[in-house]
């Protein structure tokens, strides 16, 4: 039997592959960037072809890296980003991906749930129509490119074409089905009554085979085989959507316990053993028999120092100094002292998970505020964004004891005490960055037969590293300027509103 586990984690841009072996040490890791394509305000895809270029690079390179023989991987699993929408034509070919920032679904949006329809669906899969679900795009290709629409041989997700792409297989797991807005929560099953709401029927055929993330759906194919490096027959899970990914893979597998993610998106999410009926959650995903996410998301999170940093910071640096622009950003917030009358900023670049016309915004900047009271406003508002969702959780009565935080922004060594200060909540952070790709591989290696459950999986490839326990006299601070983040949030509503017309 072979030692080592590959875990690829495909995001809205950037490819990974990581190898690990069975007791979760990292082995060695590759990453590939690759571009969001713009072809009008608020449309947001990518070319799938360079994805599998970057995706074949990555594996090559991690195999080199490691300086294993590929033959010894057991098998291989692919988490990706969740939603969004990525097609195939008739022949197999790849024919569009839509990335989840997209929001050109926005008035169709409002229209479904004038109609109604967001009241017909959410019954049957526990979530309403929103501009980047996957459901909610097909419908819009149906209406707005219906010469592209009836080309459409396989809808499917980002790791999907992954998987596709490694071994031939057209097919999808629960995990990412689920969270799509594609699935009957109750039966686990695709429903014809859904898609007829979203006047989808005509797409019904389309919808790949339905796998658990952990059951292996093919093998590493000859043609795959010679792009990539790997070895030929290598064995292939369904795979994951992003989120269930990193919170397996930060240590989180068990009912009750809580994972936050800190990337583009504000992930923010619960296990339990069934869902809730509640339409106050954001959505819930189904990994597994008796598993479940309850999830409150946005993407409002990392995504946002990331354009600052692009647009403010990078230009004035040296790229060749060896110096990141995150740790600058960093050292700047850490110099910040925390002040009731610091700027306040609201992370909407895209919009928020309930009204996709917010904006971002600082408020209350004065002459003698600088770049970096304008990043501790950042910072503090992204984890603001986050404690909103945390809070609908808990009206909902999703109770969870302990937190581990995830994503870019864990890596950050002053964000996680302002997420615990802030949210008044111990805060974990996972000793594995590349928490993604765990969770991929801890899935494949349920595939290969080394772990029996998510749970044996996480419990022998998981620990954790860092601690944070909440700052009392910071906390004060911080509630009185979460309630004028919040405030401030309901005032702009019409502006933002106007904005969109115009736009």
């Amino acid at each position: 039997m072979g030692q080592y586990l590959l875990g690829l984690d495909a995001g809205n841009t950037v490819v990974k592959a990581v190898l690990f072996d069975v007791n979760g040490v990292e082995l060695a890791v590759a990453a590939l960037g690759g571009n969001s394509i713009y072809p009008q305000p608020g449309f947001v895809e990518r070319d799938m072809h360079e994805q599998w270029a970057q995706a074949s690079h990555v594996i090559r390179s991690v195999i080199a890296k490691a300086a294993i023989d590929p033959s010894d991987i057991i098998c291989i699993g692919c988490a990706g980003h969740g939603n969004g929408l990525y097609v195939l034509d008739k022949s197999d070919q790849p024919l569009l991906a839509i990335q989840s920032l997209d929001s050109r679904a926005m008035d169709l949006v409002s229209e479904l749930h004038a109609q109604g329809i967001a009241e017909t669906v959410y019954p049957l899969c526990l979530q309403k129509p929103w501009p980047s679900q996957t459901a909610t795009l097909l419908a819009w290709l149906k209406r707005h490119r219906p010469e592209l629409y009836a080309r459409i041989g396989t809808t499917f997700l980002c790791k999907d074409f992954v998987v596709f792409k490694l071994t031939g297989v057209r097919g999808s797991d629960m995990s990412d089905m689920s969270a799509a807005g594609l699935l009957n929560m109750r039966n686990r099953r695709y429903d014809q009554d859904l898609m007829a709401a979203y006047d989808l029927t005509d797409a019904f055929d389309t919808l790949p085979e339905l796998h658990e993330a952990y059951e292996v759906v093919g093998a590493v194919s000859q043609r795959a085989a010679a792009e990539t490096g790997l070895y030929a027959g290598t064995p292939v899970v369904a795979g994951l959507f992003d989120v269930i990914a990193s919170a397996l893979g930060s240590g989180v597998g068990s009912v009750g316990q809580a994972s936050i993610v800190a990337g583009t998106w504000s992930i923010n999410q619960i296990i339990a053993e069934a869902p809730l009926v509640d339409d106050r959650i954001f959505l819930w995903s189904d990994f597994g028999p008796g598993l479940c996410m309850a999830n409150e998301s946005s993407a409002t999170s990392a995504a946002n120092l990331e354009w600052f940093v692009k647009e403010f910071i990078e230009p004035g640096m040296d790229r060749d100094d060896g110096v990141s622009p995150f740790d600058v950003c960093n050292d700047m917030v850490a110099k910040v002292s925390l002040d009731g009358a610091l700027p306040i900023f609201h992370p909407y670049l895209y919009g928020t998970g309930k009204n996709s016309a917010a904006r971002a915004g600082f408020y209350g900047i004065g002459g003698w505020h600088g770049r970096a009271q304008l990043l501790h406003a950042l910072y503090e508002g992204v984890v603001f964004g986050h404690r909103a969702h945390v809070e609908t959780l808990r009206a909902t009565g999703c109770a969870f004891e302990s937190v581990v935080l995830s994503g870019g922004g864990s890596r950050s060594p002053v964000w996680p005490q302002m997420f615990a200060d802030i949210l008044d909540m111990p805060i974990a952070i996972s000793a594995c960055q590349e928490t993604g790709a765990l969770g991929a591989a801890i899935a494949a290696g349920m595939g290969g037969g080394v772990f029996s459950s998510y749970a044996d999986g996480v419990a022998k490839m998981t620990s954790l590293d860092r601690h944070y326990a909440p700052d009392k006299d910071r906390q004060a601070v911080y509630d009185q300027r979460f309630n004028l983040f919040s405030e401030l949030g309901h005032t702009m509503t019409r502006p933002w509103e106007q904005l969109k017309r115009i736009e």
